[in-house]
């Protein structure tokens, strides 16, 4: 125990300190879109569906990291929220909040399965290229959507091969 008295609230409105945040402030993140501490059991529960896998297949790698990155963040937002829920005893909200995870858990299995495909793809083009004496570490060419690697400097390429993606 402190020697020191306890503070005292303030509970004038217009007593109080007035703190400026910033609106775009990155912890916001953590909370739903009304700035509240909880969503409503209808908020919650209007969500959409898990992403496939064939759906992912067609996306690019940014496209792939920044949804993953948005579950994550979805994610925290539920977990803040449940935490919050468990707090205050609140009594509503869990199954639907629960719901809302279990969909975005499923959208992140599917990248992961989606990006797993794409590795496995890519062993046994690096396979076929070792096996055929073709250096993979060589001169990178962008064409079209694809990456293409060839041997020798850039100029003395006459056409560049196109090559059909991994993913479709």
């Amino acid at each position: 125990m402190s020697k020191e008295p306890l503070p005292q609230p303030v509970l004038d409105p217009n007593k109080r300190t007035k703190i400026k945040t910033d609106e775009n402030h990155g912890l916001w993140g953590f909370f739903s879109s009304r700035r509240t501490s909880l969503s409503t059991p209808e908020e919650d529960n209007a969500h959409g569906r898990a992403w496939a896998v064939e759906e992912l297949r067609h996306k690019s790698w940014e496209d792939l990291h920044r949804l993953w990155w948005v579950c994550v963040k979805e994610r925290n937002r539920l977990a803040t929220e449940s935490h919050e829920r468990r707090r205050l005893k609140a009594g509503y909200g869990d199954h639907e909040a629960k719901d809302r995870d279990k969909t975005v858990r499923l959208t992140q299995r599917a990248i992961k399965h989606a990006l797993t495909e794409r590795w496995y793809a890519w062993e046994a083009a690096r396979k076929v290229a070792a096996d055929k004496g073709i250096n993979l570490a060589a001169q990178r060419l962008k064409t079209g959507t694809a990456d293409v690697i060839e041997d020798g400097p850039i100029e003395e390429q006459k056409e560049s091969p196109k090559i059909a993606s991994a993913s479709g």
